[in-house]
C-alpha cells in the first residue's frame, strides 16, 4: 500500500521463485512468512475476463467496464481490476493494459482507479508521483462495505409491513401450541402447522436482553453510548431487536416495560422503521418469570 501511494506496484517473491501480486503474507508453498519484496510493471496482460454491463453503486466505474484477471509484467501470478476497455468488443483475453493512477493516491488499492488498453494509439500518461521519501508506511486502512438488500415479502409479512404502516403491530398465532409470532410467519418453527389466526398486538412490552453499544464506528446515526434491545410485546412469544431511548444507557434493564415511539405520521411507510425507538414507559418491571422463557 505504501508503494502505490508512490504509483508503484510491489509483489512478494515466494520459496519457489514466484512472484505473487497483490503480495501475500505466507508462502503457499511452505506457509513460511514471506519478506523479499519485489517491483513489477503496472502494465500487463489480461488473462481472463467478464464484461459488466449495468455497474452497481460502489464499483470502480460508472460505465460499463470489463472486471479482469491481469498479470503484471514480472508477477507470476494475477491481480483482479476493472478494465475501462470502452465496448465489449475491445474486451479480449491476452489484451496489453496499463494501470491508470489516482490524481491523489493515498495508499489503497483504489490508487489504480483502473486499468486500461495499452499500446499504439492511447494517450501518454502524466509523470509519477513524486517520492515520499521518508513519509511514514501506511500501516491502517479504511475500508467501508455496503451491503444493499432486496427482499421479496411473504403473503404474512405483507400483512405485517401494511399494518405498520397503518401504525398496527399483528402477529399470527400457531393452533398447535399457541404462541404468537411478530413479525408473523407462514408456519409455527416448533410445529410445523400453518399460522392462520392473526392477532392484533399493542406497542408495548417489555426488554428482555439488551446491549449498551459504546465503540463508534463509521456510519453510525447515533452518538455513543446508547442501547440495543429485544423487545417482547405484550401478547407476543418472539422478542425482535429495537433501539431503546428516552433514558440513560445506564439505567436499561431487563424486564424494563418500554413503548413505541412512532415516527411523525407523514413519515410512515412499510417498514419497523416507522418505530423510531421504544421508550420507557415508568410502569413496574415486569418479573422474571414473565419473559423468563422468551430470552
Amino acid at each position: 500500500m505504501t508503494a502505490l501511494r508512490e504509483r508503484r506496484i510491489e509483489g512478494v517473491r515466494g520459496s519457489d521463485g514466484r512472484v505473487h501480486v497483490p503480495p501475500v503474507e505466507y508462502d503457499p508453498v511452505t506457509s513460511a512468512p514471506l519478506s523479499d519484496p519485489v517491483a513489477v510493471a503496472d502494465e500487463g496482460t489480461v488473462v481472463s475476463w467478464s464484461w459488466m454491463a449495468e455497474p452497481v453503486a460502489g464499483q470502480p466505474l460508472e460505465r460499463p467496464f470489463g472486471w479482469a484477471l491481469v498479470r503484471l509484467d514480472g508477477a507470476d501470478t494475477a491481480m483482479l481490476h476493472a478494465v475501462d476497455a470502452g465496448t465489449p468488443d475491445r474486451m479480449r483475453t491476452g489484451l496489453r493494459v496499463r494501470a491508470r493512477w489516482a490524481a491523489e493516491p493515498v495508499g489503497s488499492i483504489r490508487d489504480i482507479v483502473c486499468f486500461e488498453p495499452a499500446g499504439a494509439g492511447v494517450e501518454p500518461r502524466g509523470p509519477a508521483a513524486p517520492a515520499t521519501g521518508g513519509a511514514e508506511p501506511v500501516t491502517m486502512l479504511t475500508t467501508p462495505v455496503h451491503l444493499a438488500y432486496r427482499h421479496s415479502a411473504s403473503e404474512q409479512e405483507s400483512r405485517y409491513l401494511r399494518a405498520l404502516a397503518d401504525g398496527r403491530f399483528i402477529g399470527q398465532r400457531c393452533p398447535a401450541c399457541g404462541k404468537v409470532y411478530v413479525p408473523p410467519r407462514g408456519a409455527c418453527p416448533a410445529d410445523g402447522v400453518p399460522t392462520e389466526e392473526e392477532v392484533q398486538l399493542p406497542d408495548r412490552g417489555i426488554v428482555t436482553t439488551f446491549c449498551i453499544v459504546n465503540v463508534p464506528f463509521l456510519g453510525q446515526r447515533i452518538t455513543p453510548p446508547y442501547v440495543a434491545a429485544y423487545v417482547l410485546l405484550d401478547g407476543a412469544d418472539i422478542a425482535f431487536l429495537h433501539l431503546v431511548l428516552g433514558c440513560a444507557a445506564d439505567e436499561v434493564r431487563m424486564g424494563m416495560r418500554v413503548e413505541a415511539a412512532w415516527k411523525p405520521r407523514e413519515r410512515w411507510t412499510t417498514s419497523l422503521e416507522n418505530v423510531d425507538h421504544f421508550r420507557p414507559t415508568g410502569e413496574p418491571d415486569a418479573p422474571f418469570e414473565s419473559y423468563s422463557e422468551h430470552l
